[in-house]
């Protein structure tokens, strides 16, 4: 406690793939780490917590990469943004909750105020949705919410929420997601080169800087909407996704939630609307909101 840390090279950051087994309470490193070990294993060691010279604070889960019986390399995954030359000191260590904030970094949520679709037509801001409402769904007409979530983050880095700004999208008006909340466009035209008309794409995979901006500041209130099935429903206007449950996002759901989903097999199974999703190969145009937008109308 107390020793203070830095960034000292920003080409350490990168990105490792893992597959989500829960196996042993960790991790496959997909499809091979930097030590070359498929078999390897990575598990969720800890939530630190981070304070900047100036009293802010900000967390982060370690994680440790065993191969072979022994800790082979050490991970550190920030849940905001993290800055060279700036002195980080370690102000908290929790082992139990790091596995709850991983979870958590994946839910797909609504900020306070978004509307969603009844299945009367009635379009009501989420705060005021309650368990067995009934929500206009896409491909399966009204379904039930099982479970709403509410948490508050500091809105920094993975917690930043997307805005996007009113008509953009068609939108009736502006529309806050989280940064991995995945919205479906149904395309005229593929102006995008998908091969199909249907594409999900992560709301953060839309910023453009202008109408379409990650907005970090302050504090967000999430909602989460939970449904016996994985669906597309309909956020001021924009058809977007409900929350995936999956051995990553369980861990975070209270015991009776998963308690009742353990019936059924504790998560929801593969819909038809997961094969929409884009590669991220595709999305790499700065204007691939307008993109999309003219696809939609053309």
């Amino acid at each position: 406690m107390d020793d203070i840390y830095g960034l000292l090279d920003p080409s350490l950051r990168g990105e490792i793939s893992v597959t989500v087994d829960g196996k042993d309470a960790g991790f496959a490193i997909t499809p091979q780490s930097a030590w070359g070990a498929a078999e390897h294993r990575l598990y969720l060691d800890s939530c630190i917590t981070f304070m900047t010279p100036d009293g802010t604070t900000q967390e982060a889960i370690i994680f440790v990469e065993v191969g072979g019986g022994i800790a082979v390399e050490i991970y550190l995954l920030p849940l905001a943004e993290m800055h060279v030359d700036i002195d980080y000191r370690l102000a908290g260590i929790d082992r139990t909750t790091a596995t709850r904030h991983f979870a958590e970094a994946a839910f797909v949520s609504f900020a306070a105020g978004t509307r969603i679709t009844l299945a009367s037509g009635e379009m009501r801001a989420v705060e005021d949705l309650a368990v067995g409402d009934r929500v206009l769904t896409r491909d399966d007409g009204p379904r039930a919410i099982r479970w709403i979530g509410h948490t508050t983050f500091r809105a920094t880095g993975t917690f930043a929420p997307v805005s996007i700004a009113a008509g953009v999208l068609h939108n009736d008006r502006e529309l806050r997601l989280s940064p991995d909340h995945r919205i479906l466009v149904y395309q005229r035209s593929d102006n995008l080169d998908a091969g199909r008309p249907e594409v999900l794409i992560k709301a953060r995979n839309l910023v453009n800087g202008t109408t379409i901006q990650q907005t970090e500041g302050g504090f967000v209130e999430y909602y989460q909407l939970l449904f016996d099935d994985h669906h597309i429903i309909y956020a001021e206007g924009i058809a977007a996704e409900s929350l995936m449950i999956d051995p990553r996002t369980t861990k975070a759901l209270p015991d009776d939630i998963r308690e009742r989903l353990a019936a059924t097999g504790g998560i929801h199974e593969r819909r038809r609307h997961h094969d929409y999703e884009i590669a991220e190969s595709l999305v790499g145009n700065d204007d691939i909101a307008e993109l999309l937008r003219r696809a939609s109308q053309s």
